[in-house]
This record gives structure tokens, C-alpha cells and sequence, in this order.
């Protein structure tokens, strides 16, 4: 049995699993989804990028889980990556869904072509946070208006220090046995440069036919992508 700990994006929290996790426990394992702090029902709790990496390991350690199958969406990638080295031999695999990465030194915002600094600005202008997106933000992207609704109505205001702080790694990323899902839509294409670094990583890579948010939009093909790519 493999204990899967899944932790969504940016302004989501454990609910955003809701339809996945039935799946998961239905095939006979454990599902462990997790709100980072500051987020949903953990919202007014102060956090910076370690923060949300120890709420990951805290969940771990608490409930003393084994055969961990750690995944990250979107955001979420970036304290998921430093987490899995930090759970020693929990750890299984690790799976990224159409995520950010973690690299030493660097944080999410650092990734933005012009070095995070629009994003710094919307931070500071909205007190220290990164507002929810308006519904528009999810077209293209296979989901329903209600879907799209469900997100809207469920976001929170995204602590800024967790996007502008950096991440710390203390060995290469691509050590880690993991699977990056790419999510086809909108466009279809994975950028060169993420499909050079994850050619160099030799992770396996799925595509799913959908967009970026396919916990909504199509969660019984990603539950079954993750026990296919996660369990083998």
C-alpha cells in the first residue's frame, strides 16, 4: 500500500483533492491531502517557503507514513521537491503535475522571464499577498464554468513570502526516483526548455490530455495516471 500525500497549488488546500482521493483509497491506498498554511482552513497562519516544506514533513512524520508517494501541483512543486529529501527513506517516488521545480537558491517567482518583479509588485500591493484569480485565468483549460466556479469560490490569498523566498536543496533534484505529469492544454507543447531538463533528469514523463488544474477537470484520469506511474 503506498500512502499518497498530495498537496495542491497556489491559493488551493487539501479540498481541491476532493474527487481524486476517492479513487486513490478505492484502489487500496492510503490519500493524505494536505493544506499548506496560510491556506483555506489554515488561512492566518504566517508562511515563508520553509514553512510550507515543514508542513509537508510535519504531515509525514506525524502519521509516521512509510512508501510515501509524494505529489505536487503547480506551485506546490517547489516545497514537495525540498520535502522528499528531507523523509530519508519514506520517500517512494515523487510525482510533479504540470509543476514548478525547486532549485537551490531560487524561488517560484525567480522563474517569471522578468525575475519575479511583476509578481513582487501584485505582493506588495495586496498586502503581502498573491490574490485569487479571476475566472478568466482558467479558460482553455478543459473545465467547466462550474469547475471554474468551484476553484474561484474555494481560492485564498497566497502568502507572498512562500513565491519570493528561496528554496534550499541540499543534493541534485534528479536523484529522486519521480514522474512529471505535463498537462497538454492549452497549448499542447511542453517548453524546449522544460523538456531539456527533464530528458537530463531521466524521470519518466506523462502527458495527460487536459489542463492545468486536472483534479477538476479530469480527476479519474489523474488518479489513475498517479497509480500507474507512482505504484509500479
Amino acid at each position: 500500500m503506498a500512502n499518497f500525500v498530495l498537496i495542491a497549488g497556489a491559493r488551493l488546500g487539501a479540498w481541491a483533492w476532493a474527487e481524486v482521493v476517492p479513487h486513490l483509497r478505492a484502489a487500496g491506498h492510503a490519500a493524505h491531502p494536505v493544506t499548506l498554511s496560510g491556506l483555506a482552513e489554515k488561512r492566518g497562519l504566517p508562511a515563508g517557503q520553509q514553512t510550507h516544506v515543514q508542513d509537508i514533513v510535519d504531515e509525514i512524520e506525524r502519521n509516521d507514513l512509510r512508501d510515501v508517494v509524494l505529489v505536487g501541483h503547480s506551485y506546490a512543486g517547489i516545497p514537495v521537491g525540498q520535502a522528499a529529501e528531507r523523509i530519508g527513506d519514506r520517500l517512494a517516488h515523487v510525482v510533479f503535475v504540470d509543476a514548478s521545480l525547486p532549485a537551490d537558491g531560487e524561488s517560484f517567482a525567480s522563474d517569471s522571464s522578468d525575475g519575479g518583479a511583476a509578481l513582487a509588485a501584485t505582493i506588495a500591493a495586496n498586502d503581502g499577498f498573491w490574490p485569487p484569480a479571476s475566472p478568466n485565468h482558467f479558460g482553455g483549460h478543459g473545465l467547466t464554468e462550474h469547475q471554474i466556479a468551484r476553484i474561484v469560490s474555494g481560492s485564498t490569498p497566497h502568502p507572498g513570502a512562500t513565491l519570493t523566498e528561496p528554496a534550499a536543496l541540499t543534493r541534485p533534484l534528479n536523484e529522486m526516483p519521480a514522474t512529471y505529469i505535463h498537462c497538454s492544454l492549452p497549448d499542447g507543447v511542453l517548453p524546449a526548455e522544460w523538456a531539456d531538463v527533464l530528458a537530463g533528469y531521466h524521470w519518466q514523463l506523462v502527458e495527460l490530455d487536459t489542463g492545468h488544474w486536472p483534479m477538476f477537470s479530469r480527476p479519474r484520469e489523474l488518479a489513475q495516471t498517479l497509480l500507474e506511474t507512482a505504484t509500479k
